[in-house]
């Protein structure tokens, strides 16, 4: 059965980008009709996300803007975004927090994603963050209500990027036997350079999983040296302890290193049966 879980994993693959200059070529690597998250920077605003994500809804993939909610101001630029991507056929979002100090009226993802509801929205599918380690700033008892509160809001989690499979494993099965029934898509950094995923981020400010690397930097770089770290070190022992827990799929966080990683995903998935 871990087989046929890992080819869900890999199926219901989705690649996460960075609105910077040049990833718009990068991303024709990745086949028509896939999924593709662009992240928000707290420092850049909401712009070239949305300019992102219409752009490649246009060119035949499947965008999901991230609507970061200290980034938006009020209701008036809330409901401003969500006509421009539905104008923009874009179908999908994604609902974070945000970082540093609210703009506006909204200060968290529970926050927007209640205006959402209020204003009403066209979005088939709205996801959330899960945190299978935790987060820095926020108590477990918060985080947990909190996903409580946003499930009925929302029609799937992403948890954040964890290294751990074990953890993710534990902190799903925990939430299943809290009542939370949401489908899961797991987080995992891609074919990346070591590098490039310690700094990249650090330098745009892509949020919790920056966060999680520096504190962990002295691990994380003895698994990402060159020749050593591929994603199916997180994948495939996932496929063997996840069964039953309706773990839909991957979110690669790319870094912008986007044609490596598909073609990792692609030999990754040739080779499950």
């Amino acid at each position: 059965m871990s087989d046929v879980l890992e080819r869900a994993l890999l199926s219901g693959a989705d690649f996460e980008v960075i609105p910077l200059e040049g990833v718009l070529e990068k991303t024709s690597s990745i086949e028509p009709g896939s999924t593709v998250s662009v992240t928000a920077s707290p420092t850049r605003g909401m712009s070239p996300t949305l300019d992102l994500a219409i752009e490649l809804q246009s060119r035949g993939l499947r965008a999901v803007p991230h609507l970061s909610a200290r980034t938006i101001e009020n209701r008036r630029e809330l409901a401003s975004i969500i006509k421009r991507l539905d104008d923009g056929g874009v179908g999908q979002v994604f609902v974070t927090g945000g970082d540093g100090q609210p703009h506006g009226d909204y200060y968290d993802a529970l926050s927007l994603l209640e205006d959402m509801a209020a204003v009403g929205h066209p979005f088939l599918e709205v996801g959330i963050t899960g945190y299978p380690e935790g987060h820095p700033l926020i108590s477990s008892d918060r985080l947990h209500q909190s996903l409580l509160e946003k499930e009925k809001l929302a029609t799937y989690v992403v948890t954040q990027m964890c290294f751990s499979p074990e953890t993710i494993v534990d902190w799903v099965a925990s939430i299943r036997a809290d009542g939370v029934t949401l489908p899961i898509k797991v987080g995992v950094p891609g074919a990346v350079d070591p590098a490039r995923l310690l700094t990249i981020g650090a330098r745009i400010g892509v949020g919790d999983s920056m966060r999680f690397l520096a504190k962990n930097r002295g691990s994380i770089l003895r698994m990402l040296r060159p020749g050593r770290y591929e994603p199916d070190l997180i994948v495939e022992p996932l496929a063997r302890l996840g069964e039953g827990l309706r773990m839909t799929g991957l979110h690669i966080f790319t870094f912008n290193q986007v044609e490596p990683t598909v073609a990792w995903h692609h030999e990754a998935l040739s080779k499950v049966t």
